[in-house]
């Protein structure tokens, strides 16, 4: 058997209260949301897992877990955990997105090792703001000559370092998922990441854009504030 690679399964999962979840008395929600942060708890301790809520915030969605694991299985275990405790009655998995991380070849000869495309490990900040979103090329940018994308590249990679508030997280999805890549942004200050995105739209590299929605804005919480979000 091949040894790990040390790359990392990466994981977005979405999800819908379902209305019979706001017919339940404030007795049964208090029991079923304990159980349910005990399987978080146990879970955090195996793999990076952090919970968001986007409640309010985007209308065909409620929460997100985002999770990173060198192991594929450990998602199915954890979701399979997080049913049985009953949440799978009153809940639907709207969204989930599957991607992995791996060498940028567009950053990987950057002197500045710290850079986010020489990772093959995604460490989240938890700041209090997670945008994500998955990204497909157009087959015209495939086309091109790897001089031509590295290009525009370095002008997107030397816009996103004007906004160091703003932490991206790439990883990619070729033949695992629907997308070819799941994007991620941690920060604290959404208006400088709305900024940023608004100056990389008039740059070249966005004419070869196929598709970059849904988009998602989703807040931080704790574990335990699961108890009085919901």
């Amino acid at each position: 058997m091949r040894e790990r690679s040390g790359r990392q399964y990466i994981n977005y999962s979405f999800y819908k209260l379902l209305p019979n979840w706001y017919g339940l008395s404030a007795k049964n929600k208090i029991s079923y949301l304990k159980r349910i942060e005990k399987v978080l708890v146990k879970y955090e301790k195996m793999f990076t897992l952090n919970f968001y809520s986007t409640f309010g915030v985007r209308a065909e969605t409620d929460f997100m877990f985002w999770r990173v694991s060198e192991r594929l299985e450990d998602f199915e275990d954890m979701t399979s955990e997080l049913m049985a405790t009953g949440l799978g009655a009153f809940v639907e998995n709207k969204y989930s997105f599957l991607s992995m991380t791996k060498h940028s070849q567009y950053v990987s000869k950057n002197k500045n090792v710290a850079q986010e495309g020489t990772r093959i490990k995604i460490s989240p900040k938890k700041k209090k703001y997670l945008i994500v979103y998955p990204f497909i090329k157009k087959v015209e940018w495939y086309l091109l000559t790897k001089k031509k994308r590295q290009e525009m590249m370095a002008e997107h990679i030397g816009t996103g370092h004007k906004y160091p508030s703003v932490s991206i997280n790439t990883s990619y999805s070729f033949g695992l998922d629907d997308q070819e890549q799941m994007v991620s942004f941690e920060t604290d200050y959404p208006e400088d990441f709305l900024d940023l995105v608004e100056e990389m739209r008039s740059q070249k590299a966005r004419a070869y854009t196929e598709k970059d929605v849904p988009i998602f804005t989703c807040i931080h919480k704790d574990f335990k504030s699961i108890k009085t979000l919901f």
